[in-house]
């Protein structure tokens, strides 16, 4: 059994850039304890995902380069440790900063900069710059190699940002994530999983981080087994509202037999039918005002 140990690291949050790279590290170092092959941070950790009820540009004046010490540590770290690191962070570039994950191989190579494609522009992400395009990557790990991906928090609400992913090839999507984990989003992720035939592991805050809950979650993206009769429940982890460290074993051979012989993914789709999805100058249909203002 090919077991990838996915460490989801569901904590809060420190004062400063300094407070949030020590504590990183050490729940980094808590992770390969655990024996976890990648260890995910929730959105945006370099400040804690602090952007509301603050100055705009008090929290743009928090945001570090890509290559700055806070993210280089993490890539130091990831090599000292022979694990994988998603290390995420207000990303510094010229105008507005994004909103950036960072993923680390266990040489501590940069496999790829993930910035969010779709930023919440209908409240105060609006002044972040949005990511051009969604990556993937053969990561090496301890158990093999794995083609990983990513998405942000509101990038779940687009099924595109997934689709992509898979038709690119993903295994596993990361997402980090900063928002209530509550049914309807759980809902979300689960869909993902299923309609593509990949697994996604979701980090988010803590119950102590405003308008968090837990909930931290990984969907194996198998629905099925020859052995049921019926369908079976591809959440493997659960997290709960508390701080902590929340490791899933990923079953990475019983995924690839899943996807040789399942009818979703790409097996049948007729995307020559799309077109509309490509037309940028269909009408809204929807108001962009939040009714529950």
């Amino acid at each position: 059994m090919n077991l990838l140990k996915i460490a989801l690291l569901q904590i809060n949050p420190c004062g400063t850039l300094n407070e949030n790279l020590e504590k990183g590290i050490h729940y980094c170092q808590r992770a390969k304890e655990l024996d976890a092959d990648i260890a995910l941070f929730p959105e945006m950790w370099s400040n804690g995902y602090h952007i509301y009820d603050r100055p705009v540009d008090e929290w743009k004046a928090e945001a570090v380069p890509a290559d700055s010490d806070f993210v280089r540590a993490f890539g130091n770290l990831a090599r000292e440790l022979d694990m994988a690191i998603g290390i995420t962070f207000l990303e510094k570039t010229e105008g507005d900063p994004r909103n950036s994950l960072i993923l680390f191989d266990r040489s501590g190579k940069r496999q790829f900069t993930y910035a969010k494609v779709h930023t919440c522009d209908f409240d105060v992400e609006r002044n972040l710059k949005p990511g051009e395009e969604f990556h993937v990557t053969t990561l090496d790990t301890s158990c093999g190699e794995v083609i990983v991906g990513a998405m942000i928090c509101y990038d779940r609400e687009f099924p595109e940002s997934a689709r992509l992913l898979m038709l690119k090839g993903a295994e596993l999507i990361l997402v980090p994530n900063a928002c209530p984990m509550e049914i309807n989003r759980l809902s979300q992720l689960r869909a993902r999983a299923y309609e593509n035939m990949l697994a996604i592991a979701t980090c988010n805050y803590p119950e102590a981080v405003p308008d968090c809950n837990g909930g931290s979650s990984v969907f194996d993206g198998v629905a099925y087994l020859p052995e049921l009769d019926g369908s079976r429940d591809m959440c493997i982890l659960q997290a709960d509202e508390k701080e902590g460290i929340y490791v899933a074993e990923l079953d990475l051979d019983q995924l690839r037999r899943y996807r040789e012989h399942e009818v979703h993914g790409n097996a049948y789709r007729h995307p020559q039918k799309y077109g509309p999805l490509l037309d940028t100058k269909i009408e809204k249909p929807f108001i962009r005002k939040n009714y529950r203002e």
